[in-house]
């Protein structure tokens, strides 16, 4: 069994057409077929029913899909890491990062890519459960999220800080010198919001609904940059994680009475695989910003 007849097998097996394979292999549908032959007669069991000029996967071939898919992705993981020994400072990185963290990790990008020009980044933004099943799937080396430390879906989880939920106002808003905020009096204001799903959402809805208060809330938004854009320019206000405002100059953050409530942002990775060394030196670099 070879790596390249893994590699003509998974290829028909997506396209379900010898030629399109062969075409996409940049091999002739001749070598394609007879190899995948090869392939069968070594398993001893048919992968691929033929009819006409289609093909289909019988069951053997969909099982044996699984693992192929499996082996091929390990192989590539094994170069990645060879060449990473042979000189660190070069790849690429893919980060994955949650709506509620996309102003947190900004500031880190331009010095890191200074410091590292060989190392290419690539940032995807999404829901925590739609950029883990990335991560799963090695389409991602990282994730960057606030997360319930008990839910790991068998990822790795690196603390990475604690972020206190606070008020947010504008420096030139009536309200910005205030040491604290009441329930009460936010529940007075024109709040915009991020939207449901975002773990400082889901806190503000509980501290209203305790209080049996409806909140005065003018606008949703999953995009926490053009939120805070909006704050930055308006009388609203928005309830967010401090850490969140870390390069925002323009922006004040005003505690809320009573029991403080701390959001806990994590590093998530694949157990078991390889990490790249250059997620390490990003890390490193967040760190320097965040802390």
């Amino acid at each position: 069994m070879e790596l390249r007849q893994l590699n003509y097998f998974v290829k028909a097996a997506e396209h379900l057409h010898f030629t399109e394979a062969a075409a996409e292999s940049f091999v002739t549908q001749s070598t394609l077929s007879q190899q995948i032959k090869q392939l069968e007669e070594e398993l001893g069991m048919l992968l691929f029913d033929r009819v006409g000029k289609h093909v289909r996967l019988t069951e053997a071939g969909g099982v044996f899909l699984v693992h192929a898919k499996q082996i091929l992705l390990d192989v590539q993981k094994s170069k990645a890491a060879i060449s990473e020994l042979n000189n660190l400072a070069i790849g690429d990185l893919r980060i994955g990062v949650t709506y509620a963290f996309s102003s947190m990790v900004l500031p880190a990008l331009a010095p890191f890519s200074s410091k590292y020009p060989g190392i290419k980044i690539f940032i995807e933004y999404g829901t925590p459960e739609s950029l883990e099943i990335k991560l799963k799937a090695a389409e991602l080396d990282i994730i960057l999220s606030f997360h319930e430390e008990s839910d790991n879906q068998g990822l790795e989880m690196q603390p990475l800080f604690y972020s206190k939920i606070v008020m947010v106002v504008s420096r030139k808003h009536s309200l910005a010198s205030l040491k604290k905020i009441t329930v009460a009096e936010l529940g007075e204001l024109e709040l915009i919001l991020p939207g449901k799903g975002f773990s400082s959402r889901d806190y503000v809805n509980e501290l209203f609904r305790k209080r049996k208060i409806t909140p005065k809330i003018k606008i949703e938004m999953n995009e926490v940059n053009s939120l805070l854009t909006l704050v930055e320019s308006t009388s609203w206000v928005t309830i967010l994680n401090e850490k969140a405002i870390i390069s925002w100059d323009t922006l004040v953050a005003i505690p809320i009475a009573g029991k403080e409530q701390y959001k806990r942002a994590f590093i998530l990775r694949q157990k078991g695989i390889y990490q790249k060394k250059a997620a390490n030196l990003f890390i490193e670099e967040l760190s320097k910003i965040l802390w």
